[in-house]
């Protein structure tokens, strides 16, 4: 409940936000700032292989830059259906 309580004040301030399994991140205001850090970590999970930093940060990036570039949000949308297709091709028997 209380998790319910943070998204909604979230929305109501009129904050950013992605989703993310079903759960909505909040992100920062300022487009410069969505932008840099997106790209920032795309950049340092290329060096994933270095302790501390890693692959899981490129994927967190795109999610983050997807926001505010169109091109990335189209790639994510098609990875998204994609993946949505191929779950529920899964599931069905036969």
């Amino acid at each position: 409940m209380v998790k319910q309580n943070r998204n909604s004040e979230a929305k109501e301030k009129g904050r950013p936000s992605v989703s993310l399994m079903g759960k909505r991140i909040p992100i920062p205001r300022s487009r410069l700032a969505r932008i840099g850090g997106g790209c920032l970590l795309v950049v340092l999970g290329l060096f994933g292989f270095l302790p501390v930093l890693g692959f899981w940060m490129i994927p967190l990036g795109l999610l983050i830059l997807s926001y505010d570039i169109a091109s990335v949000r189209r790639q994510r949308r098609k990875a998204a259906v994609w993946w949505s297709r191929r779950r529920d091709g899964k599931q069905r028997p036969g």
